[in-house]
């Protein structure tokens, strides 16, 4: 038995145990490797069950033959044939608006918009009839008049997104006014009460595991359709992100300064103010940019539910195939987003520097 031990027995000298082990005899290494293997089998096994019970075996196949028929061989491709359509019908973006004067309520031929004009076309009309009792369809022309404003769509666009950014923006600023008292309550260096952090943070994982487009739901039911419901969602859902980010800032912060203030007779307020906020606002800031930027690509779907902003035109196009009107809202949502990017980022960067 004592020539066993001595033989397992690590020898700085000779490497590390493992390899004294291996040297010994000691299947160690082997056991090892096979938990590992059957740890991969039941992983690969298990996603490519899962592979198949999503489709994505099938859109593996139509992506495989899409790439065949661009390539010039192989049949013709469901997935290439949409994206094809989608391109025809979507370039270029439609910024000009087109509506029939006798669909326009109290229209008056004389004050029409601005760099807008009025059009008069004919277009084919079905006329049905009853010609000795039996029906007779005839194809006519018909005269209407049209408005048309060369950058009406343009300006619809743009002021829907501009509700849209107003939702983010108030969801932003309800979200950090939410999320700072619960970041305070949730962090273990500011409260020395167990149960209250533990609270606190799971009402945070409560706010982020409600969905925006559910809360939004919600607040529909409550405060009816309109942009109010979807700034209340955006703020519910991202207090949950901003008090848990805070107060784990908030916890992580050298204690040096802290300490040194707490010492001194300082109290908490004036801790967190004076040693802890200097340290975790350029992270603040930046999480703040990030939400906020985040809550303007959310508010765009939130108007599917009724909440306001952006995401009801979208759709609407969408469904009715209108792709050269959907890709003016896409480019407006995308060129939103860049330019929000851009002046936070500078904002951050300014603010950071005083």
């Amino acid at each position: 038995m004592s020539s066993t031990s001595e033989a397992i027995e690590p020898d700085p000298a000779r490497g590390n145990d493992l390899q004294t082990m291996r040297s010994a005899g000691w299947p160690v290494e082997g056991r090892r490797r096979w938990s590992y293997v059957v740890v991969a089998i039941v992983l690969v096994a298990t996603l490519c069950f899962s592979f198949q019970r999503l489709g994505l075996s099938a859109a593996s196949r139509e992506g495989i033959v899409a790439i065949q028929s661009m390539l010039g061989g192989g049949d013709a491709s469901q997935v290439v044939n949409a994206a094809s359509r989608f391109f025809d019908q979507g370039w270029p973006p439609v910024i000009s608006r087109e509506r029939e004067t006798n669909r326009i309520e109290d229209f008056d031929p004389n004050r029409i918009p601005w760099f807008s004009h009025l059009e008069t076309r004919e277009k084919p009309t079905v006329s049905i009839d009853i010609v000795d009792g039996e029906v007779v369809q005839r194809e006519v022309m018909e005269t209407e008049q049209v408005l048309v404003e060369p950058l009406g769509y343009l300006f619809r666009v743009a002021w829907l997104m501009l509700e849209t950014l107003e939702i983010a923006l108030w969801g932003t600023l309800f979200a950090v006014f939410w999320g700072l008292p619960l970041s305070l309550l949730g962090s273990r260096r500011i409260v020395h009460a167990p149960l209250l952090v533990t609270a606190t943070r799971a009402v945070c994982s409560m706010c982020r595991a409600v969905p925006e487009l559910i809360s939004a739901l919600f607040f529909v039911l409550l405060f009816g359709f309109g942009p109010a419901a979807g700034v209340l969602a955006l703020g519910f859902h991202s207090a949950g992100f901003l008090g848990k980010f805070f107060a784990d800032d908030i916890d992580n912060a050298d204690d040096g300064p802290a300490n040194a203030l707490a010492n001194s007779g300082v109290g908490k307020l004036g801790v967190f103010l004076h040693a802890l906020l200097p340290q975790v606002l350029p992270q603040y800031l930046a999480y703040m940019q990030y939400i906020l930027e985040r809550n303007v690509r959310a508010a765009t779907v939130l108007g599917i539910v009724g909440a306001g902003g952006i995401g009801v035109e979208l759709m609407g196009k969408w469904h009715n195939f209108q792709y050269g009107h959907a890709t003016t809202v896409l480019l407006a949502i995308f060129a939103s987003v860049v330019l929000l990017e851009t002046v936070t980022q500078t904002f951050r960067k300014k603010l950071i520097r005083e």
